[in-house]
């Protein structure tokens, strides 16, 4: 079953789970685009296949918004408006480890490794890595747990689980990124929380917000801060 948080004509937005891929990989499991496409055909009585458009992805194991157009003509305009950066994206996290700064702008050079699907970072560039960079901000403490907002700038493979491991605060459940341990429901504590945009054909600006859930334990006490 699909949560979906917004839906017209050109465009379709999710609540992800973990343990979801938005487009198909090696795995061969079945992608969040062909369960969209499946669920369009299904609810309008389209013949064959819908069009679903993938705009923008997230990692497998983390929750939240996840937006798909319907249309070529609101892919395009979508691609466009992410690569101008005139999508605003909001991420909760939750970290054991406290940044030193409650507030402040990390910038890195990232590069991954295709093979190992893993992200490495430096300070300075390197050749073939990708700067990188994002604004985060401490919100709250409960039960020696951190809450973290976070704007990322740039649209790194990985970008957020790596910059905060960078620093010292590595996501919840992260074991990848520096994080002691993962979860058994196999998913990290970081959560697209909020994706805001102009219409690519309304032009109206639109906000989408997705509740944090309320199946992964760790995230029962946050709900407050909502």
């Amino acid at each position: 079953m699909l949560n979906v948080l917004y839906e017209d004509n050109h465009l379709i937005a999710l609540n992800k789970e973990p343990g979801m891929i938005v487009q198909a990989d090696k795995t061969g499991d079945q992608p969040l685009s062909e369960m969209v496409a499946e669920y369009i055909a299904e609810k309008y009585h389209k013949p064959g296949k819908a069009f679903i458009g993938v705009v923008h992805r997230i990692d497998r194991p983390v929750t939240g918004v996840i937006l798909f157009a319907r249309t070529s003509k609101a892919l395009d305009r979508m691609n466009k408006q992410f690569k101008e950066r005139e999508i605003e994206k909001t991420y909760w996290a939750l970290v054991r480890n406290k940044p030193a700064q409650l507030e402040a702008t990390l910038v890195h050079f990232l590069t991954k490794d295709g093979e190992a699907n893993k992200v490495s970072y430096s300070d300075k560039e390197i050749p073939g890595s990708l700067r990188s960079e994002l604004k985060y901000k401490w919100l709250a403490e409960e039960n020696g747990f951190h809450l973290l907002e976070i704007k990322p700038l740039t649209g790194r493979s990985h970008q957020i689980r790596v910059q905060l491991s960078a620093i010292g605060s590595p996501i919840c459940g992260d074991n990848k990124y520096g994080y002691p341990r993962g979860f058994k429901e196999k998913f990290i504590a970081l959560h697209a929380k909020k994706l805001e945009f102009i219409h690519p054909i309304k032009k109206e600006n639109i906000l989408i917000e997705a509740p944090i859930p309320d199946y992964l334990g760790i995230w029962e006490i946050w709900k407050k801060y909502q």
